[in-house]
């Protein structure tokens, strides 16, 4: 594996954690929507 490979993969991991850190608040946000129209 080249230097640039290894400077590739880690971009890619950043990104991917970066990606899931929003997914999670994403699916948080959309939860606690339904709760607050299941109360409506």
């Amino acid at each position: 594996m080249e230097t640039s490979d290894i400077k590739r993969l880690k971009e890619l991991e950043a990104e991917n954690r970066k990606l899931k850190q929003m997914f999670a608040e994403l699916s948080l946000k959309s939860q606690h929507q339904e709760q607050i129209i299941k109360k409506l």
